[in-house]
């Protein structure tokens, strides 16, 4: 029989069954490597591999290997929702990604359905309001990081008015939807409240409607290829205001491709490689070595999603996918306890983050931080 000859096979060659079935751990992560979604995707990517390659090299998770897949969405959807249904068919222990909100929503349901923990790199505030106990941020949500960017037009740019310039996904809609009433809680106007799409390439009509707002200050909420091209036909029209945004403006890929444009940008960012912890910046030389790129937040956040996972695991001291996410909950993870984890992370009970995060400014092409801000909840 064919079972006696995968026995007879495994005996042969020295081997238990259970050593067989057993010596790996097996994590799948969907993610956008191709389509609008590429650049953040494969930082991601990158990031998720340089914590497989160092936890299996320091001898794996309770003493097995991980074994790592990649399934491209191509920024889709639906072939989210297939990789999704790959992953828990294939036997994952836990979902990693995707990046991007909109596929994030139309997929979470599959690994819900198979009481599985999946980590994303979303940040629209409307992910962790749908009861969905398996999932987990990366990074901060809209919700936390809009009252400081709030706060920052306010207390430190001095805006009383705000042009307010969003694309329309799931992404952008969050987060305009979050900063309105931040805004308007601060006492600041909105100016002007501008959508644009995802791929867009022309962004000279919207800089226009911008530059006739006379707003104090831009608010940019773009994914990062559309962020640069914004910025290039900002500069273009002649303004001048301040232009300030989230982790996203910020980004290496933005400041690449926008060029001088990109120069006096603002905003907070979750997580930067050039933040005064030293964790943060040993990732990135680590990253810049094995890429030959600087990592943007991407990177970090598909690499601390790996620990996460040996965290939850190491403490349940088992192999337990539904556990994984019960330990998860709730949880302070410190980097005194797990180093990988890069800075102190509380995971809230609905899968936000609260940990400290930075204001930051683009100064002759490189992003510079500018202030530490602390956890929302001491």
């Amino acid at each position: 029989m064919k079972t006696d000859w995968i026995i007879a096979a495994a005996l042969s060659a020295g081997l238990s069954l259970p050593a067989l079935a057993q010596d790996k751990v097996k994590l799948v992560d969907v993610v956008e490597l191709s389509g609008a979604g590429a650049t953040a995707g494969t930082n991601w990517k990158n990031g998720i591999d340089l914590a497989v390659a160092d936890i299996n090299a320091k001898g794996g998770i309770l003493g097995k290997q991980i074994e790592i897949t990649h399934y491209d969405t191509q920024t889709n959807p639906g072939n989210t929702r297939a990789a999704v249904q790959r992953a828990i068919d294939e036997g994952t222990y836990a979902v990693l990604g995707p990046v991007f909100s909109g596929p994030i929503g139309a997929s979470m349901q599959i690994a819900q359905r198979a009481e599985i923990a999946q980590l994303v790199g979303g940040e629209a505030a409307g992910l962790t309001k749908q009861g969905n106990p398996y999932i987990f941020r990366t990074s901060l949500s809209q919700s936390a990081a809009m009252p400081k960017i709030a706060k920052y037009l306010k207390d430190t740019v001095k805006a009383g008015s705000v042009a307010v310039v969003w694309v329309n996904n799931d992404f952008g809609k969050g987060g305009r939807d979050a900063i309105i009433p931040e805004l308007e809680k601060a006492g600041i106007k909105v100016a002007a409240d501008i959508a644009t799409e995802q791929g867009q390439a022309d962004f000279a009509a919207d800089a226009i409607k911008i530059k006739n707002a006379n707003a104090d200050a831009v608010f940019v909420y773009l994914n990062e290829e559309e962020s640069a091209r914004f910025l290039r036909a900002a500069k273009q029209q002649g303004i001048t205001k301040p232009m300030v945004g989230e982790t996203t403006l910020l980004g290496a890929k933005v400041i690449e491709l926008a060029g001088e444009a990109a120069n006096g940008v603002k905003g907070h960012v979750g997580l930067s490689i050039d933040a005064p912890i030293p964790a943060f910046q040993e990732f990135g030389k680590k990253f810049q070595a094995k890429y030959n790129y600087a990592s943007d937040h991407n990177g970090l956040k598909g690499y601390m999603a790996v620990y996460m996972i040996k965290w939850a695991t190491e403490k349940q001291k088992k192999f337990d996918k539904k556990g994984v996410a019960d330990t998860l909950r709730g949880a302070t993870i410190k980097p005194s306890e797990e180093p990988g984890i890069l800075i102190e992370t509380t995971i809230e009970q609905n899968g936000d983050l609260d940990r400290e995060s930075f204001l930051a400014e683009v100064q002759n092409g490189k992003q510079v931080i500018t202030a530490t801000l602390p956890k929302i909840k001491p």
